[in-house]
């Protein structure tokens, strides 16, 4: 017996990273899955591998319209909705003060408006289902400060907040609403080698390693498999008292500097 069998979740960007381990574990656990992304080949193509307890369905998630589209087509195929994983994200790396304005409404319109249009998209789909819950994907870097990546910071800031209010307001319709807070995941956002064909996976993730060496406490980056497991946890009944938090998932790198 898995542990979310019986549920339909939905999880953004899962064509790849996090959302990519999150939907194949997820799907392990006895869930059907509804994986959304703007990379459709990619997102078809991990939806075909997992089985026909998975659909992909596109969505830009900085579209309202486009949320409808997807619920409607998530509910068509599974009739129903009680589970969203809000992971969809990106990342850009300027000085506060050089980021051009189109830049920065642009990481606020798929990390922040993305996270504000999937609840407002869901919540009413899960409630009508019985309830159920809703992870949102912060950052390390919304619960603390980080140089270069103003705008990022300022989105998962924004969703560590939104979390609060969600999970006050629907507490009453038997949602939970939580968020996670990744540091530093091997993934394509951090470790762009990633998508280089020519390159050597693996010599990528040791050097991702070894640039968090000092800085993490565990002396490594984390690993998506690691995060998704934290998703499992926050969307399954092993969660069942708990909404309206962040949890850092981080190695250790914001609990302080050590001078070893």
């Amino acid at each position: 017996m898995g542990k979310l069998d019986g549920r339909v979740v939905l999880i953004t960007g899962a064509a790849r990273g996090q959302g990519e381990r999150e939907a194949r574990l997820f799907a392990a656990e006895g869930a059907k899955v509804v994986l959304t992304d703007v990379l459709d080949g990619q997102g078809e193509a991990v939806a075909k591998d997992i089985g026909p307890g998975a659909r992909y369905v596109p969505l830009d998630v900085g579209r309202e319209e486009a949320w409808a589209d997807a619920v409607a087509a998530a509910k068509e195929a599974f009739g129903k909705v009680d589970g969203l994983v809000n992971n969809a994200g990106i990342l850009r790396f300027n000085e506060l003060t050089g980021t051009p304005l189109d830049e920065f409404q642009q990481i606020i319109q798929v990390n922040q408006v993305g996270t504000f249009l999937g609840i407002k998209a869901v919540a009413p789909e899960i409630a009508a289902a019985g309830g159920g819950s809703i992870v949102n994907t912060a950052s390390y870097a919304g619960v603390t400060g980080m140089a270069y990546v103003g705008a990022y910071a300022a989105a998962k800031h924004a969703i560590v907040g939104l979390t609060r209010v969600a999970a006050l307001e629907l507490a009453r319709r038997n949602i939970r609403v939580n968020a996670m807070c990744p540091g530093a995941i091997d993934t394509a956002m951090s470790n762009p080698a990633q998508l280089d064909p020519e390159a050597d996976a693996e010599q990528a993730s040791r050097a991702l390693d070894e640039l968090y060496r000092k800085l993490v406490p565990l002396g490594r980056a984390g690993r998506p498999e690691e995060v998704a497991r934290l998703a499992l946890f926050l969307t399954s009944d092993d969660s069942s008292y708990i909404t309206g938090q962040p949890f850092v998932i981080d190695g250790g790198w914001l609990a302080g500097v050590s001078v070893v």
